[in-house]
Parts: C-alpha cells; structure tokens; sequence
C-alpha cells in the first residue's frame, strides 16, 4: 500500500483529531459546526491511521521518510 503520510505527520494529525473531536463534541454538539469539527477529526484520524493522504497524492507532497540502501 502507498503511503505518503510520516511519522510525526501522523502524530500530529492524531493530535489535532483529538482536539478537534473534543471540541465538536462538547462545545459545539448538536450545532452544523460541530458536525464539520468531527468530520474533520474523522478524516485527520483515518489519513493518521491508514498513512496516505488524498490531497499530498494530488498535490505530490510526501512527508514519509523513504529508505535508503546505505552500501559500506
């Protein structure tokens, strides 16, 4: 499977799913508002989870940190 998502990528993308979750859940519940903050959380979450963002694919970002084969 192709990701282009990294390590602290991923992290922080967690980070602000879980803050974003907080909030539409408890400052906004109920609200329009608080429907788009968990959506967000949802998808920030998912690209955390799975490691592949659709708009780094569009746009050709990669912050995965690729493998080199070092020879000595």
């Amino acid at each position: 499977m192709f990701t282009n998502v990294g390590t602290f990528d991923r992290l922080f993308r967690l980070l602000i799913a879980g803050a974003l979750l907080y909030v539409g859940l408890s400052v906004y519940a109920g609200t329009t508002l608080g429907i788009v903050l968990n959506v967000a959380a949802a998808i920030l979450a998912l690209t955390a989870v799975f490691g592949f963002c659709g708009l780094y694919r569009l746009l050709g970002i990669n912050t995965r940190n690729t493998e080199t084969n070092s020879q000595s």
